[in-house]
């Protein structure tokens, strides 16, 4: 297996609950929370632990939140090169109202970044990344980081002699789409990302398809996932473009589901799959994912069980 590196610059310590009805201006009395290590390269690599793989986690850890969050990690297995945050590690939370089934969540802002900051991290990620393997960019970017910086660590990556694997979103795509030097080895977005760096609606699977490739050829990346929720994901790349369908299973919470889709293909890729296979076993973790409730990710009982009906075609 090659080797993987997540990297998560904006963690979280995640807390999940339950309440009857969420009301205003009174108090909500809740179930006792799950907590979890949360942020989008954490939920990458604990992903790949729960299939069976190793990483190692980047992280920009501070203050007794980041004492929590490094417990955290250490309880679910996960390697980790922690590095010094500017401020303290935020928290987040959900609420799912049982009378509804419907899920409130709160996202709080990380601790704002200076400039050496960013620089000393690009220098410790390249430094990390190992060679011939693969580094995994995933969530949101802590205030202070500039929308370049995917762009500017994809090309210290392939210096590095590693692949890097993006998940992002906003004005860091836009950034991306001007870095032709040094694309991505996979850019993976969701279908409102994607129709929102198009300029227009992508109705069906071959538009999402279309788009992806044309990304492809403008050496973006070299693989481009689209997600399209329910129904499932496109990938396109110079060898073809391929579609996995979503299974159908009941919907808990979608927390999760796109990180474990990246989690589940990336483990497959460094385990010498091709791409489109490693499509279909992350459509399968996806799936498994939003059947789970609250911060829990995909399920390796389920991914195997699932697998089979993530059915794939070419687009």
């Amino acid at each position: 297996m090659n080797p993987i590196l997540t990297v998560t610059l904006n963690p979280t310590v995640d807390f999940a609950t339950t309440t009857d009805v969420v009301d205003p201006d009174r108090k909500l009395r809740c179930a006792r929370p799950d907590t979890d290590p949360g942020g989008g390269g954490i939920n990458v690599s604990r992903t790949i632990t729960i299939l069976g793989g190793h990483s190692t986690a980047f992280v920009a850890v501070g203050g007794p939140m980041g004492d929590k969050l490094v417990h955290l990690l250490a309880e679910a297995g996960i390697g980790l090169a922690p590095f010094p945050s500017p401020g303290e590690t935020r928290q987040s939370f959900s609420v799912l109202e049982n009378s509804s089934g419907k899920q409130y969540r709160f996202v709080m802002p990380g601790p704002t970044w200076p400039a050496k900051s960013v620089t000393a991290a690009l220098s410790r990620i390249a430094r990390a990344a190992p060679r011939g393997g693969y580094v995994v960019l995933s969530g949101s970017q802590p205030p202070g980081v500039p929308d370049d910086f995917p762009a500017h660590l994809a090309a210290r990556i392939k210096r590095a002699g590693a692949r890097l694997i993006l998940d992002t979103s906003g004005k860091a795509l836009h950034h991306l789409l001007a870095a032709h030097s040094a694309p991505a080895h996979v850019l993976r977005m969701d279908g409102e990302e994607a129709e929102e760096l198009a300029g227009h609606a992508l109705p069906g699977r071959a538009d999402s398809a279309d788009f992806a490739q044309s990304l492809v050829m403008r050496r973006v990346a070299d693989i481009v996932i689209v997600a399209r929720g329910a129904d499932g994901s496109v990938l396109a790349s110079a060898e073809g473009r391929w579609h996995a369908a979503a299974a159908k299973v009941p919907v808990l919470s979608k927390v999760g589901a796109g990180d474990s889709l990246v989690g589940a293909f990336t483990l497959a890729l460094s385990r010498g799959d091709r791409p489109e296979r490693a499509l279909q076993i992350g459509a399968a973790a996806a799936s498994s994912a939003v059947a789970t409730a609250a911060t829990q990710l995909c399920r390796a009982a389920d991914v195997r069980r699932l697998t089979p009906l993530c059915t794939l075609s070419r687009v």
